[in-house]
Order: structure tokens, then sequence, then C-alpha cells
């Protein structure tokens, strides 16, 4: 049979209860027994005292008359509410308060009862027995009695029926068992509250549980106390937290791999449809015809480039996000990346007839980072910026230091066809086009600006897209300028400034 976590809290509180009052009860009992016959033994001691001191004057004859000796014990035995018998030294009977004149010749011999023969050796002996004369369960006293100027020494012994004593023992035993019996129903009834109110919560957390482990984020448990199940409850609150994002970034994650595998897939398929189409044509006969055929194969060789530049990029884009590639942390000035990615641009932008033109201050603090990567993002921008600006446009570079956040802004702006508001904050996705047919025309991956994206925030800076007024595209980065170790920024040694 299975209990639920409440009941054995609440059962094993009370069987710990429980013993605890059967043990206390037990030794309180057993105290209180002990307490009263101490008690009585202290009544019973003065009595004897008493009646061996009234009995004295008695005992100094030898032999003591018995007669005047049996009225004495009566008397006292009224007095003081006991019986009373007087033995000498041998153990014979002398006289005896609960009994006729006639009987004591009848009685045995009293020298070896406990208390008798405890009362000679020591001066005074107790004991607790059914009486063979009276029938009764008495408490016995004896004590020695040596009257002065005479030889024999006698025994005055008192005895007192428990029957009262056993009555309020009883009564209080009574008393303390209701007593008890009253604490264990309250105990009862503390243990229950006591455990609900610590299962309550676990009960909570086994729910809130079973509703994790089914995939379910959105139940919290109130954590009302500091105690461990409150951390218990925050704890898993947070785990919930966790897993409910953790869970979140997964299905993002699981999304973008689709769209990723989906993208891939479409790029790759257009250069491998258009090979394989121009390489059946020419299988058809094309290549009988030279000026066909030469054709067809530029077409496939140009068609091969695209995939190879793909691939590169593709193979780029997985190193930085994986973390392989490790940026070198440099002072690097941007005249000299800007200078550097002009010579490689120039030459296509004049193709196009197209102005270029440079505003970089001569005190421009360096940043750290890595030239050749920073190279490369300006390069993706500055070529981006020649293919979609159109025949005599104009592209203008410049930076300039942000001192409100310490940082070095380098800008690109072009005069071409601009890229629409709703489409700017996807344009750094991967494989993601403004205008799907005009960038494959023009030759782009669609991993350009993601490679963009990925080296800047690799350097601790951000970028993003503006719209160039009165027309074109303005593309921002921001880059944290280089401090010397005293936490200033240092100024530029660019020699080229």
């Amino acid at each position: 049979m299975s209990f639920s976590i409440r009941w054995k809290v609440t059962l094993g509180t009370l069987l710990a209860v429980m013993l605890g009052l059967v043990v206390a009860g037990g030794l309180a009992f057993r105290s209180i027994e002990q307490l009263e016959l101490a008690r009585a033994e202290e009544a019973l001691a003065a009595r004897t005292g008493l009646a061996a001191l009234a009995l004295q004057p008695l005992l100094a004859p030898s032999p003591p008359p018995s007669d005047r000796l049996q009225i004495q014990a009566r008397e006292l035995g009224i007095q003081a509410n006991a019986r009373v018998t007087v033995i000498d030294r041998d153990g014979r009977v002398l006289a005896d308060s609960a009994l006729s004149d006639d009987a004591l010749p009848t009685l045995a011999n009293h020298r070896m009862r406990p208390e008798v023969a405890s009362a000679l050796a020591t001066g005074r002996g107790t004991d607790i027995r059914q009486s063979d004369t009276t029938g009764q369960r008495l408490f016995y006293l004896a004590m020695r009695v040596a009257p002065p100027g005479a030889h024999a020494i006698s025994i005055v012994r008192l005895a007192m029926p428990l029957t009262t004593l056993e009555s309020r023992i009883r009564d209080l035993q009574q008393a303390l068992g209701i007593a008890f019996g009253v604490a264990f129903a309250v105990s009862m009834l503390l243990s229950f509250f006591i455990a609900r109110g610590l299962t309550r919560p676990l009960s909570e957390i086994a729910v809130v549980a079973r509703q994790l482990a089914g995939g379910s984020f959105e139940r919290r448990i109130p954590a009302a106390s500091n105690d461990e199940v409150g951390v218990l409850a925050t704890t898993l609150n947070q785990m919930a937290d966790q897993l409910d994002h953790d869970i979140t970034a997964l299905r993002r994650l699981e999304t973008v791999r689709k769209d990723f595998v989906a993208n891939v897939s479409h790029e790759l398929r257009t250069p491998l449809t258009s090979i394989k189409g121009y390489v059946e044509a020419l299988l058809d006969g094309a290549k009988d015809h030279p000026e066909e055929a030469t054709r067809f194969l530029q077409i496939i060789l140009k068609q091969s480039d695209r995939l190879n530049l793909i691939l590169e990029d593709l193979l780029q884009l997985s190193q930085i996000e994986s973390g392989r590639v490790q940026f070198r942390q440099e002072p690097v000035g941007l005249r000299n990346v800007v200078e550097r990615t002009l010579a490689s641009v120039k030459p296509l932008a004049e193709k196009k007839r197209h102005t270029l033109s440079v505003a970089i201050p001569p005190d421009l603090p360096p940043v750290s980072g890595d030239e050749d990567r920073l190279v490369q993002v300006l390069t993706n921008l500055l070529d981006n910026a020649v293919k979609y600006t159109p025949e005599g446009g104009a592209i203008h570079v410049t930076a300039r230091p942000v001192r409100e956040d310490e940082t070095i802004e380098l800008t690109v702006s072009d005069t071409g066809f601009g890229i629409p508001a709703a489409d700017r904050p996807r344009v750094f996705e991967r494989f993601y086009r403004v205008d799907k047919a005009r960038s494959r025309e023009m030759g782009g991956t669609g991993l350009g600006l993601a490679i963009v994206k990925h080296i800047v925030e690799g350097h601790g800076g951000q970028v993003w897209v503006e719209g160039n007024d009165p027309i074109g595209s303005r593309f921002v980065i921001r880059l944290p300028a280089l401090k010397d170790p005293r936490g200033a920024v240092q100024l530029s040694r660019d020699t080229t400034a």
C-alpha cells in the first residue's frame, strides 16, 4: 500500500509523538508512585516513632506486661490509623492491634519478616506485601526500640493499608493519562496541519515537475518562504525559466537550420541546374558549333565560380560562428584599413564612373582588433555599394570618434537603389536579399553581410543600416576605441594621417 508524502509525514510525526508520550508517561507514572510511596513512608515513620516512644515504658520490664501492651497497641492503632505490632528480638509477637488476645499465641514467628530482620540489623526496615493475617496489601515499617536500663530489644512495627494510597495514585495516573491523551490529540491535529503546510508546496512542485516533463513551461510555483522548500521552489522556477529560454532558442535554431538548408539548397540548385543544362546542350550537339560551345563553356565556368564563391563564404561563416576563427587584438588605424580596401575596390568603381570620397580625421584613435578581418568587412560593404549603385553614383567613407560610448564610428554611404525600411533589420541574415533576381545577376551570394555582422560583433562592435539622404543606403559600424592601461582613449599613431 502506497501512502502520500503528507500521510507519511503525519504518521511519522504521530508515531514519534506517541513513543515520546509513552516513554514520558511511563516515567511520570513511576515517578508519581515513588513520590507517593516516599511520602507514605515518611508519614508512617513519624507515626512509628511516636508509637515506639509511647510503648517504650511498657517494654522496659522483662517480661513486659502483655495485657497492658495489647491495650496500648490498640489505642495507638486507633490514633495512628494503622496496624500496630510489637515483636520481641526472637520474633515472637507480643501485641497486635488488629488481633484479639486469644489469637496472639497462634501467630507465626516474625523474625524472618523482611522489615523485622532489617530493623534488628540496622534499626529500621520497610516492606510492601499482602498480609497473611488480614489479607490486605500493607506497607510495613519496623523500628528497633531499646528502653533505657532494659537489656531486651523489641521491634515496633506499623502497617498501613495501601488502598487509599493506590486509589490516590490511580487518580493521579488517570489525570495524567487524560492530559497525555489531550496532548496526543493536539499533536495529531498539529501534525496534520504541519504536514499539509510542508507537503502542499511539494505537491505543487511535483505538479509543475510533471508539466515540465510534458513540455509545458507556463506554470510557476509560488515561493512564499525562505526555507529549503522555498529554495527548491525558486530553483525549480529558475530551471523552468531557463528551460523555456533554451527550448525557445532550440526551436529558433531549428527554424534557422531548416531555413538555412532550404536556402543553401536553393542557392546551389540554380548554378547546378544551369551547369547541367548547358552540359546536356553540349552533349546534344552544341559542341559541334564552336561559337555556341565557347559561350556555353563560359557560362559553365561562371556558374562554377559562383558555386565556389558560395561554398567559400559558407565555410568562412561556419568557422566564424563556431568560434574556430580567433580575431587578433592589435591596435588598428582605420585609415590603413580604408586605404587597403580602396586599392582593391577602386578599379571596379572607376569602371562604373563612381565618385569615391573619404573623410577621416588625422587624430582618430585606433581600435583593437584584427586588421585583415576589418579589411574584409569594409571590402564587403564597398563591394555591395559599387554593385548596387548605378553608373555615375557616389560612395562616401567616413570615420569619427563617438565620445559618449568611447567608440569609433565607420560609415559607408552610397547613392544606390537603397533598402526599404521594412527590409533593413533582415539584410544581415544569411541568404536574405531585397531583390533576389538583381542580387544573383550581380553575383552576390547572400552571405556577405552575415559575415560582416559576425566579424563586427566578434570585435565587440555593432553594425546596422540606415537610409541615406536623399537616396541610397548608409551602413554604420561602431567599434570600441583602444584604451591605454590607465583607461584613457589613445590617440592614433597612424603615420598616413
